[in-house]
């Protein structure tokens, strides 16, 4: 039916707790930041709407609660990059090392640990995130390469299917970039864009097999992340009572929040630990297939330009020493 174990992904998730705390803590904060930004503009609002007619104050008070929560979405944005580095590449790169069976510290140590592992494989926040655009960049194209491959099978109902995988695709292809980065790190290759450049092919290799098991995780997430949008209406509704005038509007954003949030710290890390085990099932003693690597570079921009940096690569300071 699919090539991943649950219990071995909460198994992951138990191992990787102080991660999991860890990445509870940021994205939680990010959510808190987002609510309160929104209600600090909609009291703004509130308050500037006293000089006008109730129509108009119930206006600003709208245009303030998106003002701010634009605002706060905004700085989240110009810093995503940091959070790539210091909370999802260091989690990956424990979860590496618990799958190929290798020691790793508990507590803050493991914290300390992954980055260490993410500094030395990558270097700066700036060059990770490099890396990870030009992956995002390629993904798509290998995920319509084997949807045209797939359509043409005589599978009923596989349009509706590779139509669900395609949505969640759209919404978490982060999910599919980390297992790349996974890739680099499990390699242990001081060239990441190299090691990068062969994990995308690796996985266009056996795009097929890896999409059917993200069909099913797609089922699994939306099952989890619609209990919790509808348990977190709770808490909502007691944040919307609190702000001033009519901001009934406002409680299905906050449950939104409250629930991309969870999401974010748990569900997703579950997600990742069942495709890193696909993935690593998947191409246990594969190479890359010059046929696909072939057909990428013609036609990929993002992966041509992968494949410049990692044949131009040189050493960063971090291997320097």
């Amino acid at each position: 039916m699919w090539d991943f174990s649950i219990a071995r992904a909460l198994g992951l998730m138990i191992r990787t707790a102080p991660f999991l705390i860890f990445r509870a803590l940021v994205f939680f904060a990010v959510g808190a930041a987002l609510i309160l930004m929104t209600g600090a503009g909609a009291g703004t609002g509130y308050g500037i709407g006293i000089f006008g007619d109730e129509e108009f104050q119930t206006s600003s008070t709208l245009w303030g609660g998106i003002f701010g929560f634009g605002l706060t979405a905004g700085v989240i944005f110009f810093f995503r990059d940091y959070l790539l580095y210091l909370v999802k590449a260091g989690q990956i790169a424990v979860m590496v090392e618990y799958l190929d069976g290798r020691p790793v510290p508990y507590g803050h140590g493991q914290i300390a640990f992954a980055r260490s592992v993410v500094a030395e494989r990558f270097g700066q926040a700036s060059a990770l995130f490099a890396l990870d655009r030009l992956v995002k960049g390629v993904i798509g194209v290998i995920t319509g390469l084997v949807e045209g491959v797939m359509t043409i099978l005589p599978i009923p109902g596989l349009n509706q299917i590779m139509a669900a995988v395609r949505a969640y695709l759209r919404l978490s292809v982060g999910l599919v970039d980390e297992i790349i980065l996974a890739h680099a790190i499990r390699t242990r290759s001081e060239n990441a864009w190299e090691a990068a450049h062969d994990g995308l092919v690796l996985y266009a290799q056996n795009g097929r097999a890896m999409l059917v098991n993200a069909a099913w995780l797609t089922l699994i997430s939306w099952v989890l992340a619609a209990v919790v949008f509808l348990f977190m209406l709770a808490p909502a509704t007691g944040l919307i009572w609190l702000l001033p005038g009519d901001a009934s509007g406002g409680l299905y954003i906050f449950a939104l929040v409250f629930a991309w949030a969870i999401k974010a710290a748990l569900i997703e890390p579950f997600a990742l630990a069942c495709m890193l085990q696909v993935f690593f099932k998947l191409t246990e003693g594969q190479e890359p297939q010059p046929e696909w690597r072939g057909r990428l570079t013609q036609i990929s921009d993002k992966f041509r330009q992968l494949g410049e940096r990692a044949v131009g690569w040189r050493p960063h300071p971090a291997n320097d020493a």
